[in-house]
């Protein structure tokens, strides 16, 4: 059963189903977020239609065999990436709520001649996946566009299995951002105005079970913090685990 609908939900749907019309990427180009080894033998079409802020791929330190889940799958681009880490023994479940996306990342995958890979069409605080039955989680700037973030971080730790871990890029802020920042829709559809201050974000994964919370700058450098804003938006890389 799908959540009640928020107005979020949909203002976020549009601005990613035009996305995946117009097939234009946001946030920052796929050559420099990810190395260019690493999007080698993918067409520049695929490769370069990047709605991410960072490198969950890097940060989950995938192995071959471990099933893995993406939130807000988008084209493919982090499950394509993923699926090559896990190898033909393992597998790569793609979740996003907009029909155009879906179809996409489908149509890339069927493309690219991937045979375990499957996008699900689903919202992230009702994942359409069995309870532990996931090794990683991994997901790219989309966890901040959830309007209700503690009910996502609830099935990320339901569907994980014992030991399983969690590697996201999201976006978040080194304090509050001002109200007049977070009611503002436009800005939600932006990964802007849904941002969590970063002690927020590792208070919401600790208080639903997760241990070895980690949230840091994507730089992976503490020294960022000093210099950044009060309430201003950066790109971090966050870690977590599951107890056994």
């Amino acid at each position: 059963m799908k959540p009640t609908i928020d107005p979020i939900h949909e203002i976020v749907r549009a601005r990613y189903s035009q996305a995946a019309r117009t097939a234009l990427p946001c946030c920052s180009p796929s050559t420099t977020i990810y190395p260019a080894e690493l999007l080698t033998e993918l067409p520049a079409d695929i490769s370069e239609f990047s709605l991410g802020c960072g490198n969950p791929i890097f940060a989950a330190d995938l192995q071959p065999g471990e099933t893995v889940l993406d939130l807000g799958s988008g084209g493919g681009l982090d499950c394509f990436l993923a699926a090559r880490r896990v190898g033909s023994t393992g597998s790569v479940i793609g979740v996003d709520m907009t029909v155009e996306m879906i179809e996409r990342s489908r149509e890339n995958a069927s493309r690219l001649g991937f045979n375990n890979i499957e996008f699900r069409d689903g919202y992230l605080e009702n994942l359409p996946v069995k309870d532990q039955s996931i090794d990683v989680v991994i997901s790219n700037c989309v966890i901040n566009l959830s309007p209700d973030k503690s009910q996502v971080f609830k099935e990320v730790i339901r569907v994980l299995k014992p030991g399983g871990r969690l590697a996201v890029s999201d976006i978040v802020t080194n304090g509050q951002l001002p109200e007049s920042v977070r009611s503002n829709m436009d800005a939600w559809g932006a990964c802007v105005a849904g941002a969590l201050d970063m002690q927020d974000y590792s208070e919401g994964l600790s208080s639903v079970g997760f241990v070895d919370v980690k949230v840091q700058p994507k730089t992976n450098s503490d020294e960022l913090l000093t210099v950044i804003p009060v309430g201003q938006p950066f790109s971090a890389i966050i870690t977590a685990h599951k107890p056994l």
